[in-house]
């Protein structure tokens, strides 16, 4: 049984996991959509609507806070212009939006091993 037991395992180590993350949470801020798999849609889900709502928020902050919600954000994303991107562009346009910056789209099974494929997107406003 599988009482308490939270998040995607993905067939992976924790290190491929994080690594896995960041790159998907990476990729989804640069292309602002995504195709991938079903389960790593939903894995990485939750981490970047977190992230969005972390720099929508800091944006009412103090400079202090700004700076360490950035440092925040760059702890959990590799990609420095990736950060710059999601303070400058996307958490501006999701200001007035009280959560579900993200949609996923079902594409139907991949062909070569009937996966259910998935489109990430960031909602438009």
């Amino acid at each position: 049984m599988r009482h308490h037991v939270a998040g995607y395992k993905l067939g992976r180590s924790k290190d491929q996991r994080n690594a896995l993350r960041r790159t998907l949470i990476n990729q989804l801020f640069t292309y602002e959509r995504i195709k991938t798999t079903r389960a790593k849609a939903m894995a990485i889900r939750a981490d970047a609507e977190q992230l969005i709502t972390l720099a929508r928020n800091s944006a009412k902050g103090s400079d202090i806070d700004k700076v360490n919600a950035r440092r925040l954000a760059a702890a959990r994303m590799a990609n420095p212009e990736t950060v710059r991107k999601l303070f400058d562009d996307i958490a501006p346009r999701f200001a007035t939006r009280n959560g579900g910056y993200t949609r996923v789209l079902k594409l139907g099974p991949r062909l070569g091993d009937a996966a259910e494929m998935v489109l990430l997107e960031l909602v438009e406003e």
